[in-house]
């Protein structure tokens, strides 16, 4: 223990060389843990998501969490840390500690800790007493979370005006957290929002600095802040940021610039500070698990609240023109980018220019990008289109099946047969429109709880699709191997239903379960099952593919059984509606799982075209099929239909004549009267 050894000098009077050879030594045993713990759990890592905790290397301070995935243990938290409450202030003495806990660093709020108060206490000027302690600290887990705890501190406790060398030391310490070697790190700190609280904390800081009548401009190279005074007699503002946003020397700018009309409403000297983070983008992605790529500075701009618009102009990052760019705002209570905050004005490969609106939720803003290409606008033209044909189509379906529902039921299998394709247009309809439901809720900014529920009942009612067309297979086994009276029409339409909605449910339900803890259950910007992280779509894709063989097997094998059937024997009307059920599969099958496996091929990165488009029609006019291949084309539907029609205008005849007829009596009734 190092404060031992110091203690030790101090109490025995040791020469001063021999002091020094003995903290040189714990120092250099402390620099070990500099790039950060890496250790490994002991435990055997068999199953699936087992925890397992370590302790952090000797003299520091916290704990290691590790999660099994795929035999191999993966670390996921640590609250390692190296400083406390009393290193922190010493600049020579680093690797003194004390027996004594130091500060809690796992709530935000309530009342200021050890470290706060001791820093008031020691240098309230310019708040520079712990700047070296901080520096010189590995940016470890640990240390990170203890950091952001104290800006949040010092955010909260200082009331009155801020000036600029309590601002340059806020600055500083930062700084050193927002570090692009450190963005790893903060992957592992156990409270995730602490990215959040600290870019909250450095705006709530800022809003409280004292511009007098010079400008300020602090520059760090992971914080850049500008201030300065504003009035209406000012004919237009503007602050202008350049920035490392990596390990090279490659620069991306951008400005922030109030037009002269904004200015009008200012009050005469009003303060405006803007703040410029190059990494905190990567950061905020990084702890929050976001599946969405911040392509430029993040502006922080803090405005008098009489101005409500200010412009945006960012440098791009990646400069792709393949990827969608969106202006974006951070919506401080939701902890969440928000494109309602801003507007895009202007765009060309390099950079964008955004009108955003500045107020007590939207403080700071940054461009997105979408981590997949743009959509061609003939695929979403074909989607929207072919949908809307495919509901028009499938209530359609339904309306023709009520019409006649009557005359094509009068036996059982016609009954149950009639039922499935009932359920196959009502299932694929409520697909239809949870799927334009989801697109509400999808975007880079996507509404996650929203999202989910739109995607696992789109991932229900489209497995449901597939589930009523094996239980119209499972049908036809049972109406060749076994005679269709044994068992009551209650209880096969019972058995329908538990195929038909009980398999997919148990499906949907284990694939959400499953996956969304670990956040791998959405796709990125889509609310539709995920690829790429945890392959939740083969839960979709396998069932439905291996129902698509089945059905086909199946319906082969009965329609060569079944042309040996005679037309004169008893059962000949029952197996021509068997043909009729499996001609019907045989057609549908195909075409529904021709669809999926186009769909297999979209999800590829680089895939051509080609497939997306197939895919989209595919998918867009699947109600149409059914509407033709399971309605129209059926002969005792176009019977039925062709009866109910002729008996309408035998009906709309005989009133017309009863009319006719009616008119005539009173004509003779009157002349009658007359004569």
């Amino acid at each position: 223990m190092t404060h031992m050894l110091w203690l030790y000098c101090l109490v025995f009077l040791l020469p001063t060389e021999s002091c020094r050879t003995l903290y040189q030594a714990a120092r250099e045993s402390k620099e070990n843990v500099s790039a950060g713990p890496q250790g490994q759990c002991d435990g055997a890592c068999n199953e699936d998501n087992s925890q397992c905790s370590q302790p952090c290397p000797p003299d520091v301070q916290g704990n290691m969490g590790f999660s099994c995935r795929k035999n191999k243990w993966h670390k996921v938290t640590d609250t390692c840390r190296t400083l406390n409450a009393f290193n922190i202030f010493e600049e020579n003495l680093y690797s003194i500690q004390p027996n004594t806990e130091s500060i809690k660093i796992t709530h935000y709020a309530g009342k200021s800790e050890t470290i706060t108060e001791r820093l008031m206490q020691t240098c309230p000027k310019d708040l520079s007493c712990v700047i070296k302690g901080i520096q010189q600290s590995p940016r470890i887990p640990g240390n990170i979370a203890m950091i952001v705890q104290l800006l949040h501190n010092i955010s909260t406790e200082l009331k009155a005006d801020v000036d600029e060398a309590k601002m340059q030391s806020y600055s500083i310490i930062t700084n050193h957290i927002l570090n692009s070697k450190s963005i790893s790190n903060w992957t592992f700190i156990p409270e995730k929002n602490s990215s959040c609280v600290l870019l909250h904390s450095v705006n709530s800081f800022a809003r409280k600095l004292s511009i007098n009548k010079h400008p300020i401009d602090i520059s760090d190279a992971f914080i850049h802040i500008k201030g300065s005074t504003i009035s209406r007699d000012n004919t237009e503002k503007n602050f202008t940021f350049s920035m490392r946003v990596n390990d090279t020397n490659r620069k991306v700018t951008g400005q922030v610039f109030i037009a002269r009309d904004e200015l009008w409403d200012a009050p005469s000297s009003s303060p405006v500070v803007s703040i410029a983070f190059p990494t905190l983008g990567a950061i905020l992605e990084a702890s929050l698990f976001e599946n969405i790529v911040v392509n430029g500075l993040v502006l922080s701009v803090i405005l008098p609240t009489e101005l409500k618009n200010v412009s945006l102009t960012f440098e791009k990052i990646s400069k792709s023109e393949e990827k969608r760019t969106h202006c974006v705002g951070w919506h401080s209570s939701e902890s969440r980018w928000d494109q309602k905050a801003c507007q895009m004005i202007q765009e060309n490969s390099d950079q964008a220019v955004c009108k955003c609106e500045p107020n007590r939720f939207y403080t700071s803003f940054s461009i997105l990008m979408s981590p997949h290409a743009m959509e061609s606008p003939i695929l979403t033209y074909i989607t929207y289109v072919g949908l809307g044909i495919s509901i028009c189509s499938l209530i359609l379906c339904l309306s023709i099946e009520a019409l006649v529902w009557s005359q094509v039921t009068k036996t059982e299998i016609t009954y149950l047969r009639h039922l499935c394709i009932v359920n196959v247009a009502a299932t694929l309809l409520m697909a239809d429109v949870w799927f334009i439901v989801g697109s509400f809720f999808a975007g880079p900014m996507t509404r996650h709880n929203g999202c989910v529920v739109a995607a696992f009942f789109v991932h229900f009612f489209y497995l449901s699709v597939f589930f009523w067309m094996l239980a119209k297979a499972l049908l036809i086994l049972y109406g060749i191997l076994i005679v269709f009276h044994t068992l009551p029409k209650s209880v096969l339409v019972a058995c329908l239903f538990v195929v038909g909605y009980g398999g997919p449910l148990v499906i949907a339900v284990i694939t959400v379960a499953v996956t969304e803890p670990g956040q791998g259950y959405l796709r990125p910007e889509v609310c539709w099952l995920n690829w790429d992280k945890t392959k939740a779509l083969l839960a979709f894709v396998v069932p439905a593919l291996t129902i698509v063989v089945v059905n086909l097997t199946t319906a082969t094998l009965v329609i060569v059984k079944t042309q040996r059937a005679t037309a004169g024997s008893s059962m000949f009307q029952e197996v021509r509606s068997i043909v009729r059920i499996c001609k019907n599969i045989a057609i549908l099958t195909p075409l529904l799982g021709l669809t999926w496996g186009f769909g297999i091929a979209t999800v590829i990165d680089g895939s051509s075209l080609a497939f997306h488009v197939i895919f989209s029609l595919l998918n867009a006019f699947q109600g149409f099929f059914i509407l033709l291949f399971g309605t129209i084309l059926d002969p005792k539907i176009r019977e039925a239909l062709k009866c109910r029609v002729t008996s309408a205008k035998w009906i709309s005849r005989l009133s017309e004549g009863m009319g006719t007829t009616t008119e005539g009596m009173k004509a003779d009734l009157n002349q009658f009267g007359g004569d």
